[in-house]
This record gives structure tokens, C-alpha cells and sequence, in this order.
């Protein structure tokens, strides 16, 4: 399995430039299983101190490491991915069928 993770938005102050939410996904990917998660995270202003102009994506996505606990993250993603593999649940009606 494959996790990547990526920025997909910040939110910064456009008084001093720091950034103070980075919208971020993880995406696993395992053959032709694929799970993900989007979510936020947030700082005060001016934590982090890299401006915006100057950050680079692997910075953020370290901030983001530092509020959420990204080995359960990734342990979440390959449970979904277990699931898709093996369901525990199914649809569908009894009746009708050949």
C-alpha cells in the first residue's frame, strides 16, 4: 500500500502572510483499492513562522504531521482499504435474481 499525502488548500492572513489552515488529503492506494481522508488543520497566527510566499508543500504537510497522529491516519486508510478487500456487509434483495 501507498499513502500520499497532499496539500490541497491553504488559508493564509493577508496582513503578514502566514498561513493559518492547510486543507490536506491522504490517499491510499493498494492495486486497484484505493481509500482516502480529507480534514484540516489549523494554527494560530503566526505559528507556523515559514510565510507564505516562501513555504514550501513537504513544510506544511510536516506542520500538519505535528496535529494529527498520522500513523492511525494511515492505519484508518488501510482498514478501509481491508474492507474494500474483504466486505463484511453487502446489498442487494433476495428476490428476482437468476
Amino acid at each position: 500500500m501507498t499513502t500520499t499525502w497532499t496539500i490541497t488548500q491553504t488559508d493564509y492572513l493577508t496582513s503578514d502572510g502566514f498561513i493559518t489552515t492547510a486543507h490536506w488529503t491522504a490517499l491510499a492506494v493498494d492495486g486497484d483499492y484505493t481509500a482516502s481522508i480529507y480534514s484540516t488543520s489549523s494554527w494560530a497566527a503566526g505559528t507556523p513562522t515559514i510565510p507564505y510566499a516562501s513555504v514550501t508543500e513537504a513544510e506544511v504537510i510536516d506542520w500538519v504531521w505535528e496535529t494529527v497522529e498520522k500513523q492511525a491516519t494511515e492505519d484508518a486508510l488501510a482498514a478501509q482499504i481491508a474492507l474494500q478487500k474483504n466486505p463484511v456487509t453487502a446489498t442487494g434483495t433476495p428476490w428476482g435474481q437468476a
